[in-house]
Formats: C-alpha cells, structure tokens, sequence
C-alpha cells in the first residue's frame, strides 16, 4: 500500500487511515434511547413554518426530532424565540438556532467575493465574537438550549464556559455544514472544542462519511437533499446506508423544497419540506426497518 508513513500517522492518532470499504460495514452505534437516527428539519426559518412542520408531521404519523433555523437569532424578536421554544416542548423536537452574527452580515466586502465566500460565516474580531456570545446569552435567557455554529473559535468558547458552569450544562452545540468539515482529524479537533453533533459538508461520498464515524463518538448529521445554491442533490435513496454505516445519524431532509439556505419558507415550500420528510421516513420504513428511529422526547432531543 503506497503512503504507509502517513498512514501509521494516522492511525496512531486514532483516525482511519482510508476511506473505508463499506459494503458490510454496520456502524451498530446509537443514541442515548438506544436509537439509530433521527429526523432533522434544516432551515427553517418562520414560526409558522415550525408549526405547521410539527403539526402537520404528527397527523400524517411520522416524527420530526429536531428543527434548525438557519436566519440567525439577531433577526428573530425574542416573542419569536420564545414561540420556537414553546413549539419543541409541545411536540417534543429539540430546536437548534444559528447565532446570528456572521461575516455575511458584516461591513467586509471580502465575503461577497467568490473566493470570500469560502468564509463567509465565520465571525470577524473580536467584536464579532462578542456579539456572538451576546446572541447566546439573549437565547438563553428564554429557554434555547440548542445552538448552530459557523465559527470554531466561537465553538471552543462555548465549550468552555459550558465546562466552566457559565452557560447550562445542557446546552447543545452543533456544528454547521458551513465550516467544511470533510475528514476524520478536523472532527476530532470539533469533538475536542466541545461539539455535540457535526454536520459534514453536503456532499461527501459514503465511504467518507463512513470515516467520519469511525473517528468520533458524536452523532453526525447528513444532508439527505439540499437546496439548488448548495448543490440542489437529493440522496432518499442513499438515506438507509448513511445510517447504516454511520449511526448515531440526524437525516437532514427536505430543504430541497426551499429556494436556498438562510430564507424563509412560502406555505407551498413548507408543503413541499413535509413531503419530502414524508418521503424519507418512509424509505427508512421499506429498505432499513430494523434501524430505528428515535421517538419524540427521546433523551437528548428536546429543549
């Protein structure tokens, strides 16, 4: 095999040393619940749009465990984050916000470059940063526990003040698609800073994925489909092996149905999020039933 120095190095550091062969790899980890994966609702970004998603996901008789809002906390009145809190205690989802401060946002012109954009959501000084944790503290403050990031220098001081009894030991930080995540060393780096869950860039193949798990404990979480501006792929086929090779697995699905990330969803993309949610729950069901899905409530999936 060429490259064996390389790899020793790696595997001496506990990261696989190649992507795996994953004909029959089983992954075989869960949840706390003892549960193979979850259902995650990215980008949604209105109170109507939770509701209506929780709702209407109840009637039709599958779960949603969890909702990301992608627009930022800064851009919601705080009766708004308070409405998105109520309606995952009601229905038993965990909510997860972006901090809303990002480069994007920011007075810079080098983010709206195409090579700026590479970076355009981490955060910018340290004024940047304080804002961030301000956003935090305003989130906390009526009841978020759950946290999007875009920055890892945010990531590490959250980390710390979570370890340091400053914010709830509850709080959850995952880590955005938006920081590039792609291999088994750069997750164990997150995992170290304090990260609860990681969400990979948006198009990783299965095997890679596959590494990924082998190099961290934490759940991942897995685009199923995207929108048209990050790619516009839907994978539902590919749903059942992301949680075989790789669970504990958030499926991320149905943002295929919005016209891109950080937007607010029309009563018909809402409409066409739940299906595709639909869709995938039921793929799940047919091709990988004895995977199981983790009910609402379950432990660590609400707040």
């Amino acid at each position: 095999m060429f490259f064996e120095q390389s790899r020793e190095w790696l595997r001496g550091f506990g990261v696989p040393d190649r992507d795996p062969d994953t004909n029959t790899l089983v992954s075989g980890a869960t949840f706390a619940d003892g549960c193979h994966w979850r259902i995650e609702a990215p980008t949604v970004n209105t109170v109507r749009a939770v509701e209506t998603l929780l709702s209407e996901s109840r009637k039709r008789g599958f779960t949603v465990n969890r909702i990301t809002e992608t627009f930022g906390l800064s851009r919601h009145t705080l009766d708004e984050v308070r409405d998105y809190v109520a309606l995952g205690h009601e229905y038993g989802a965990q909510i997860l916000m972006s901090v809303g401060p990002r480069a994007v946002y920011d007075i810079g012109a080098t983010v709206q470059t195409p090579e700026g954009a590479r970076v355009g959501y981490r955060l910018r000084g340290q004024e940047q940063l304080v804002r961030a944790l301000e956003d935090v503290r305003r989130a906390l403050e009526v009841g978020v526990r759950g946290f999007i990031l875009h920055d890892e220098g945010l990531l590490a001081v959250l980390g710390r003040l979570r370890e340091a009894g400053e914010i709830p030991a509850d709080v959850h930080l995952k880590v955005s698609a938006h920081c590039g995540l792609g291999n088994g060393a750069a997750a164990q780096v997150l995992e170290r800073l304090g990260a609860d869950s990681l969400n990979p860039v948006r198009d990783l193949t299965l095997p890679i994925i596959a590494a990924l798990r082998q190099s961290v404990r934490i759940p991942l979480d897995v685009h199923v489909d995207n929108t048209r501006t990050s790619g516009g792929f839907i994978r539902t086929y590919e749903a059942p092996d992301f949680v075989r090779v790789a669970s504990p697995v958030y499926l991320k699905t149905g943002s295929s149905a919005l016209a891109g990330h950080s937007t607010r969803a029309t009563p018909e993309q809402t409409e066409g999020m739940l299906r595709q949610l639909e869709i995938t729950a039921e793929f799940m069901a047919r091709h990988y039933p004895q995977a199981r899905q983790s009910p609402a409530r379950a432990a660590g999936a609400a707040g």
